[in-house]
């Protein structure tokens, strides 16, 4: 068995729970809040033998092997770091760090303790995603990326209202970009590697954040457009041209429905059986990775989340986002 703690225990970390429980080998028994009562009352509902308010505790408990982290992202860094400096193998959710200079230092801790270390970003390891790595050749030369996520936050409302929930708050290193346009970018470094150029435009809110935004980025023989938001709302999917033709995904997110689009006129569905589960495919992974000794992901690479850190601090700069775990960095 692979003992887990989770940190966090809001609605991502029960969906982790009950996509992790249908694998073999998973066993859940120690959860980490600030709030005791919170902790407290997440284990009983969910049957968790220990809870925690402190994650160095936690870590050195030798109550778990390894921790899947939904803190705020501004905490991922910290806790994940903690965690592995005590022999814990770390699942963290995406955005993996607040910025590319705190994964270097994530990469690091990993490697000096010998301990797995793998951002939790569900959308590559989706059976529609593995589709369109193994049809990509099918387009020709590929020509232009598109991808858009634009979903309105019901939190949105209540920031109108007056009330700044952590999805629009800078403390957090929160807002449109970290939240919804890294589903966009991830796919893309996956794909086809670390852009040439970029170059974004963002609606920036009172409160510090991005609302919404847009990034064009140029490769050596193609370029990309991405469209996130969680200020309005879109139901556009996603495609990738090519000369020969499109892959059309219907959400980038979570691709099930997935066909190519031939020039000709042609059509061929290229979708594959999918648990609706949607995270069990990246619990699968990062378990599997833990038995065979392995402390890097061959799809969630360090490379990948890197990378799509420095396209994002990139983005930020241009548009005027800044996180106090920025300012930290420059210090």
């Amino acid at each position: 068995m692979i003992k887990f703690g989770v940190i966090g225990t809001n609605w991502i970390t029960e969906a982790f729970i009950d996509a992790a429980r249908e694998i073999e080998d998973f066993a859940l028994t120690a959860v980490y809040s600030r709030s005791e009562e919170t902790a407290a009352a997440f284990a009983a509902k969910h049957q968790i033998a220990a809870s925690f308010t402190d994650v160095a505790e936690m870590a050195a408990s030798g109550q778990i092997d390894a921790v899947y982290i939904a803190s705020p992202n501004s905490f991922h860094m910290g806790h994940a770091i903690t965690c592995m400096n005590h022999g814990v193998h770390v699942l963290c959710e995406k955005p993996i760090a607040s910025n590319a200079h705190e994964m270097r230092q994530m990469i690091a801790a990993a490697k000096e303790n010998g301990v797995l270390l793998m951002e939790a970003l569900k959308s590559t390891f989706l059976p529609g995603f593995k589709a369109v790595q193994e049809n990509l050749d099918k387009l020709g030369e590929v020509r232009r990326y598109f991808a858009s996520y634009c979903q309105y936050s019901s939190r949105y409302d209540a920031y109108k209202a007056g009330t700044v929930l952590n999805a629009f708050n800078p403390v957090f290193s929160n807002g449109a970009l970290m939240d919804l346009g890294i589903y966009c970018l991830y796919p893309l470094v996956a794909l086809f590697g670390k852009p040439d150029v970029v170059k974004a435009t963002g609606v920036m809110l009172e409160s510090g954040v991005d609302g919404e935004g847009s990034i064009v980025l140029q490769y050596a023989s193609m370029d990309a457009v991405i469209m996130y938001s969680k200020i309005t709302h879109s139901s556009l999917p996603s495609e990738i041209q090519g000369e020969s033709g499109s892959i059309v995904i219907d959400k980038i997110s979570e691709a099930g429905k997935v066909e190519i689009q031939y020039r000709n006129g042609t059509t061929e569905d290229i979708s594959k059986p999918t648990n609706p589960k949607s995270m069990y495919y990246e619990a699968k992974e990062f378990m599997e990775l833990i038995k065979a000794g392995q402390t890097e992901s061959s799809v969630n690479t360090y490379e990948n989340s890197l990378i799509t850190l420095e396209v994002m601090d990139e983005a930020r700069k241009q548009i005027g986002l800044v996180y106090p775990a920025d300012k930290i960095e420059s210090k």
